[in-house]
């Protein structure tokens, strides 16, 4: 795991365990809700926290499938300019 991904990951557990608080806290004071409310609201936060998550890493793991090389990039430019010419003077 690499640590921008360990930021990400305390990160989004750090703000959804603050929203899951704040939910508590305005459900405890100024909303009357039932019991089954709460375990509602705590596994909407776990979906919410895990959907993120995966989400997050595949954008991640299709990220690293396409290194970025500029100099690669460049020569196959150039190699694809030069087919493209030969194939036309054929």
């Amino acid at each position: 795991m690499k640590k921008k991904d360990l930021i990400f990951t305390f990160g989004l557990t750090l703000l959804m365990g603050v929203l899951w608080v704040v939910g508590e806290v305005v459900m405890g004071l100024w909303i009357a809700v039932p019991s089954w409310g709460h375990i509602l609201w705590f596994a909407g936060i776990v979906v919410a926290t895990l959907t993120i998550s995966v989400i997050h890493s595949l954008m991640e793991d299709e990220a690293e499938e396409k290194p970025r090389d500029p100099k690669r990039e460049k020569y196959e430019r150039k190699v694809n300019k030069r087919q493209s010419g030969k194939e036309t003077d054929i």
